[in-house]
């Protein structure tokens, strides 16, 4: 592992708020609108016409927040996931913890008009089936004195496919305009972006942060395998536990919000990985910065790629992330890291 000193921890977190700030500015400037640099300015500062203050402030900022916050949720669970699991093509879908959201949020989008509910629901809807996926997994997988990273395995491809089985049924019964709205939930948006909404996602990225920071060490431990990693006095059970359910309320929090962005938690990790290397002191917020700003970029691209018209932003996540991924894979492959 190489050695992390103050001055490269500093310099890189700098460098990737830099790129963050970069990304956020070309954010909040750039739109089919037509508003200038100095209108965009004047709309920040409260002060130029209603039309620019609207588009900036109630629409472009709320994406970026969102944006940045859903982008740093998932990129982090990812570096966390694999750590927990240790695979590195392991993401923060692959536990069903996302996929017991989506169930919740589709079932809302699909049966809320007949119980008078509106979209306002869908999110504390997919909020509770992801803490329901969550407290499935501790229940079969943490059910035994060891949590068995296996078993936690096993059990979110089989409730990710129990859940993908429910969304079939449930957009089966759901008409042109709620199957319109399910499409967009499975790709992924942030069409739907308010400040409130982006507050509450980073609210979990926060607690996230706050709970896998002091873990750090005892993850690059783990990376050695469980035994080595007990031998250097980690406390192995008690750091899955708390990585399962920090990481796991991050995830709910994102996709109930956003929908299935894939990629992000792929991607990120293993790009920062490749170049940071694998201490996830400096790993952590690295791709929580690197995915804030991966995801604010997708989605200005989605906003202005086509002229009058807005691409699901997990559209563009994939066209970007799928053959990067596979040029990691290849890459990794080559050097002998998978077999």
């Amino acid at each position: 592992m190489r050695v992390l000193t103050r001055a490269k921890l500093v310099a890189w977190l700098a460098a990737l708020a830099a790129l963050l700030l970069v990304v956020a500015v070309a954010g909040l400037g750039l739109g089919t609108s037509g508003l200038g640099p100095g209108e965009v300015i004047d709309a920040l500062r409260g002060r130029g016409s209603d039309v620019a203050q609207d588009i900036v402030l109630r629409i472009r900022l709320p994406r970026v927040l969102l944006g940045g916050a859903v982008g740093a949720s998932l990129a982090m669970a990812g570096v966390l996931f694999q750590a927990l699991l240790r695979n590195p093509l392991a993401d923060p879908f692959i536990l069903g913890v996302s996929g017991g959201a989506a169930l919740g949020g589709i079932a809302m989008l699909a049966l809320g008009g007949a119980l008078g509910l509106g979209y306002g629901a869908v999110p504390p809807a997919a909020f509770a089936g992801a803490l329901g996926a969550t407290a499935l997994l501790y229940a079969l997988a943490g059910a035994r004195t060891r949590f068995s990273s296996t078993h936690l395995l096993l059990t979110g491809v089989v409730f990710n496919a129990f859940a993908s089985a429910g969304i079939v049924f449930l957009a089966s019964l759901a008409g042109f305009a709620e199957g319109a709205s399910i499409f967009l939930w499975l790709i992924g948006s942030l069409a739907s972006a308010r400040l409130a909404v982006a507050g509450w996602v980073a609210l979990f990225l926060v607690a996230g942060l706050a709970c896998a920071l002091p873990l750090a060490r005892g993850l690059n431990a783990l990376a050695l395998g469980e035994e080595p990693a007990l031998q250097l006095g980690v406390d192995v059970e008690r750091t899955k536990r708390v990585i399962l359910l920090s990481t796991s309320l991050m995830v709910g929090a994102a996709v109930s919000v956003a929908g299935l962005i894939g990629f992000v938690g792929l991607i990120i990790p293993h790009l920062l990985r490749l170049v940071l290397g694998p201490d996830h002191r400096l790993l952590i917020p690295a791709a929580a910065l690197g995915g804030a700003a991966f995801l604010v970029a997708c989605d200005t691209l989605a906003r202005t790629l086509l002229e009058g018209r807005e691409l699901p932003v997990g559209a563009v996540t994939a066209l970007a992330g799928g053959p990067l991924f596979l040029v990691l894979l290849r890459r990794h492959a080559l050097r002998g890291g998978l077999r």
